[in-house]
């Protein structure tokens, strides 16, 4: 089971989550990262789910046409929509307080 770690307001969550898992649906079921990953649409159009990956990125999928008309050249400093990520793999991301 991939391992996720978050970090937000200078705390650290840890939890494991099913492979292939989207972290906000799992939140909006109330399971890990919930309740700590701020999120709203999970449709990639607000962009409030938006995470730094620090490690783990060689794992996820290219960002999609959504994530480049929300985050723009945020991509290359390696900003990702949550909402629009399936985690396969352990994975380290940090999401802005």
């Amino acid at each position: 089971m991939p391992k996720v770690i978050l970090h937000k307001g200078g705390e650290v969550f840890e939890g494991d989550v099913a492979p292939k898992t989207n972290l906000v649906v799992s939140a909006g079921i109330r399971k890990f990262p919930f309740p700590n990953l701020a999120y709203k649409c999970g449709m990639g159009k607000c962009s409030t789910c938006t995470c730094r990956i620090l490690a783990g990125a060689d794992h996820l999928e290219p960002p999609n046409w959504k994530e480049k008309r929300q985050l723009g050249e945020r991509l290359d400093e390696g900003y990702r929509l949550a909402c629009q990520l399936w985690v396969t793999e352990d994975i380290e991301l940090a999401q802005d307080v």
